[in-house]
């Protein structure tokens, strides 16, 4: 399928996955729009495209409803018709064991990682229903497939919610033309490595996926004829176990 044209939003895209999804794209050709917390960590993220022209920012809380709403609307005025949505925002934290865990920082994960992408698609979904097409992509986790010590009791019910909403709504949209698609990635170097209890060393990053490998995954999935559908794809490192 022709991606030239085609208007993207990504969510989290001001670094790590959502930004390698970003640039991805918009290699192929698309109007990327990325949207984030950090206006500074846009404007550097923006920098990396090569064209500027491709790429549009907008700063947004996706947890917050009225602020998701908007940026979809602006996202529609500005860069086009969204044809393409990927729920990248995600964050963790360092103190996650459930013995030390802070109910606040519960629900911060709940309203960032599941609440955040309901947002989203639920502002996007009426038009793409309209004209009977588009893809939407959740970057959950293999956390959000089997619980993980390492990533912590919020986290983990965090994704499992994005697993299950992402699921849920392709069951049901399909019949529209929209596709939906989970991808469970297993460890990537990305900025959230920072928020881990133990740092993790240079050489074991080098050894994770890289948001490059998910940006390729994300065009390849996009390219497929509109017959094709992926419900989901878990991808890991190699030396990562998944079973």
């Amino acid at each position: 399928m022709e991606l030239s044209g085609k208007a993207v939003l990504v969510t989290g895209g001001g670094s790590g996955i959502g930004l390698g999804i970003g640039l991805a794209l918009a290699r192929e050709g698309c109007r990327v729009a990325i949207a984030g917390r950090s206006p500074q960590r846009l404007q550097q993220a923006a920098a990396e495209f090569a064209d500027p022209k491709s790429v549009w920012t907008r700063p947004c809380d996706v947890a917050d409803r009225a602020d998701a709403r908007s940026l979809v609307a602006w996202v529609q005025e500005q860069v086009g018709p969204l044809e393409i949505l990927v729920n990248s925002a995600g964050v963790n934290i360092p103190k996650r064991r459930f013995a030390e865990l802070d109910p606040a920082d519960w629900d911060k994960l709940l309203a960032i990682n599941a609440t955040g992408a309901f947002n989203c698609i639920h502002a996007a979904l009426p038009d793409m229903r309209q004209r009977g097409q588009g893809l939407i992509v959740n970057i959950s986790s293999v956390a959000g497939k089997r619980a993980m010590r390492l990533a912590g009791a919020a986290y983990c019910a965090s994704k499992f919610a994005l697993t299950a909403l992402g699921t849920e709504i392709g069951l049901e949209e399909r019949a529209h033309g929209i596709h939906v698609t989970n991808i469970y990635p297993g460890e990537v170097n990305t900025p959230i490595l920072d928020q881990r209890p133990t740092p993790v060393p240079p050489e074991k990053k080098r050894e994770m996926l890289q948001p490059d490998d998910l940006g390729a995954l994300v065009v390849a999935i996009a390219r497929l004829p509109a017959r094709v559908l992926v419900p989901e794809l878990v991808v890991t490192p190699l030396y990562q176990e998944y079973a």
